[in-house]
């Protein structure tokens, strides 16, 4: 009897690991993509705010880019994966509004930035039907809050009222979640 339990418990050890190793695989595949979109943003935001450091430069940089630098990332990825932000308060709700599963996950980060402990390595993964999203948490920065502070120059304001009527994407302070890159991937196998 007790070899048939150590089998068995054998046999079941290693259908964990076989998961485990392909949780991490997917997990690595999502997080090369966020770094794709995320690298790809952020480069082309520290450019525009070297040049104008009011911050309206990157302002419109993203008014005219993020959808397009988002939809060429995502073309360069295989068929069964995708990714894309959004966040709890989103400036542009069309594009990027969370659904239910998004929601969560921002929730828990938003009690951790709430505790002083966000780190942007705080990576989630979350299966949702036959689909793995793999996410990484946007921590506030200082330079951020120039377009998503409090306290915004009224140019700055004026150029938000223009390009987002709806903007909910203020208000932050420093080391707040501003919101995720998700990174999806169906099962493929």
């Amino acid at each position: 009897m007790k070899r048939v339990s150590i089998a068995v418990l054998a046999a079941s050890i290693t259908v964990v690991s076989i998961n485990a190793s392909d949780d991490a695989s997917v997990k690595q595949e999502g997080i090369k993509y966020i770094k794709m979109l995320g690298g790809a943003l952020k480069t082309e935001l520290k450019t525009h705010m070297k040049r104008d450091s009011s911050g309206l430069e990157a302002l419109g940089f993203c008014t005219a880019s993020a959808e397009k630098i988002t939809d060429e990332v995502n073309a360069k990825l295989p068929k069964y994966a995708k990714v894309r932000r959004t966040a709890l308060k989103v400036r542009n709700d069309k594009r990027n509004a969370p659904d239910e599963t998004d929601i969560e996950v921002m929730f828990k980060y938003d009690a951790k930035a709430k505790e002083g402990a966000l780190s942007p390595q705080d990576i989630e993964v979350v299966t949702v039907g036959d689909t793995t999203r793999i996410y990484k948490p946007l921590v506030t920065k200082k330079v951020c809050l120039k377009c998503h502070g409090s306290t915004l120059d009224p140019k700055i304001t004026e150029a938000l009222k223009g390009a987002y009527p709806k903007d909910h994407a203020r208000g932050f302070k420093e080391g707040d979640l501003r919101g995720v890159i998700v990174a999806e991937i169906k099962s493929h196998h």
